[in-house]
């Protein structure tokens, strides 16, 4: 019987492997490439497509699976994310990018969260949304949906959120560059860059349509806010579990279990032992592929659990929460990074 379990489960695995190689396969075509969507991005569209066409079709037995890679594989990935970033990246770019990274995450999640509450929206669409546009976009949303254990149709809504914005910042950014509309020096134009753009695919494809020098700046400045996921995770959990414990002190007995996202630590750690360049260089780039086909068919596994009928329940208002953040990121990020930078800097 458990030789039947784990053979139905490998099932499900191996599909979602599969899903992931032809979504790596995909992200390599050039129409992919100039929309600079990562194999986790084409990943969740096919899980998305799937869902819809023939998921009708898979047996139940298989399932569980898919299920094992939205979650224990997610989570691995989260972990080895830490192997793109060191903590060398932070001191290269001064403390004037650390202080608007900060202040850019926490109040992005803070009008999203007053924004959701005002809208009467989902508490978990909600947390979800603004986690990723205040983050790194996707993985963030990943990381949120592991600690507060959310339903693999909200993350696949917040998620493609952050695909809207953040492919329409790749285009916007460069555009009003050009234009003389952000009118900023390189170094400050990479750190409003990165600071405001959500994924980090898309600020690749809008710091390298404007330049090396802001692209290289930009880059930096966008780890760093992905380095924020740890305390930010920590500090969801902290009030998730205050959040739940006065329910149920309230007479709801709908109880939740959380836990402390251990993976946020490791994750963390991993970033430090990347900082000390104990490994060659070619077994980090190897380690960072086979995180982001890890990464890919965790998504691709909460896009086969997303039907169309999810994004009917969820409605417009998770997009109209996403647009309200993205006009605080474009507007307030540039107020900072014209008026506050100059003055740390000086």
């Amino acid at each position: 019987m458990i030789s039947e379990k784990r053979s139905s489960m490998l099932h499900g695995v191996l599909l979602m492997t599969l899903f992931a190689c032809a979504a790596f396969y995909i992200g390599e075509m050039d129409f992919v490439k100039a929309v600079s969507f990562s194999p986790m991005i084409v990943g969740i569209i096919l899980g998305m497509i799937y869902a819809n066409s023939l998921r009708n079709n898979l047996p139940d037995t298989w399932v569980p699976g898919i299920k094992f890679c939205s979650k224990r594989i997610l989570r691995t990935g989260i972990i080895l994310y830490g192997f793109k970033l060191t903590f060398q990246d932070v001191t290269a770019v001064g403390f004037s990018a650390i202080v608007i990274d900060a202040v850019v995450v926490t109040a992005t999640i803070l009008i999203g969260m007053l924004v959701g509450k005002l809208l009467k929206m989902d508490r978990s669409i909600a947390l979800l949304t603004s986690t990723g546009s205040a983050i790194c976009g996707a993985a963030a949303v990943l990381g949120c949906e592991g600690a507060i254990h959310a339903k693999p149709y909200k993350t696949a809504v917040a998620v493609s959120t952050v695909v809207i914005f953040g492919t329409l910042s790749m285009f916007l950014y460069p555009i009003l560059y050009r234009a003389g509309i952000f009118n900023l020096p390189l170094d400050e134009m990479g750190i409003f860059t990165g600071s405001t753009v959500h994924e980090v695919a898309h600020v690749v494809g809008a710091g390298n349509a404007m330049g090396q020098e802001i692209a290289s700046t930009a880059i930096i400045v966008k780890m760093i806010r992905v380095m924020m996921l740890v305390p930010v995770l920590l500090v969801i959990t902290f009030f998730t579990a205050r959040y739940v414990k006065r329910n149920i002190a309230g007479g709801n007995k709908d109880k939740v279990n959380i836990s402390i996202p251990w993976f946020a630590i490791l994750f963390l750690a991993v970033i430090g032992f990347n900082s000390l360049n104990l490994l060659p260089a070619s077994l980090v780039d190897f380690i960072n592929i086979i995180d982001t086909f890890l990464l890919t068919m965790a998504m691709t596994a909460l896009g086969a659990e997303t039907g169309i009928d999810k994004f009917k329940q969820a409605g417009f208002k998770p997009f109209l929460l996403a647009a309200i953040l993205y006009v605080w990121l474009v507007g307030g990020g540039y107020a900072m990074a014209k008026w506050f930078v100059p003055v740390m800097n000086y």
